[in-house]
């Protein structure tokens, strides 16, 4: 994936946008990681970015950012096909670690607590 490409995606939008893309997050992000959570090397990484994404303390265009990277990664529709085994989820990763690049200031720890314990659980079922 060339850098266009993750910068067209990564568009925060305006606030419709954001509405969608986060209603859509909220109910297809967990059943995704479900499905994948022992595939993903990510998956820390990701979870923390859903809990970030869903923050009311995190600045809009940051929270823009995440979902439009958290919507890719749960689209059933891929540039490569998640089913590809390792190179499945390469980019996912780009898109997320790009996102997460742009947003650094505004990730903390709380969020990668949060994943963890949520991570544990779902490994746990």
């Amino acid at each position: 994936m060339d850098d266009v490409k993750i910068g067209e995606i990564l568009l925060p939008g305006d606030p419709d946008t954001q509405k969608e893309r986060e209603e859509t997050v909220r109910s297809k992000f967990w059943p995704k990681m479900k499905r994948v959570v022992s595939k993903v090397p990510f998956a820390r990484d990701a979870a923390a970015a859903y809990y970030c994404a869903v923050d009311p303390s995190t600045p809009l265009r940051a929270k823009g950012i995440l979902l439009a990277a958290l919507g890719y990664f749960i689209m059933p529709i891929d540039v490569v096909p998640d089913m590809l085994a390792v190179i499945g989820f390469t980019d996912d990763i780009a898109v997320l670690t790009a996102a997460l690049a742009m947003i650094r200031a505004h990730i903390k720890m709380e969020h990668y607590d949060a994943a963890d314990i949520a991570l544990e659980k779902m490994r746990e079922e």
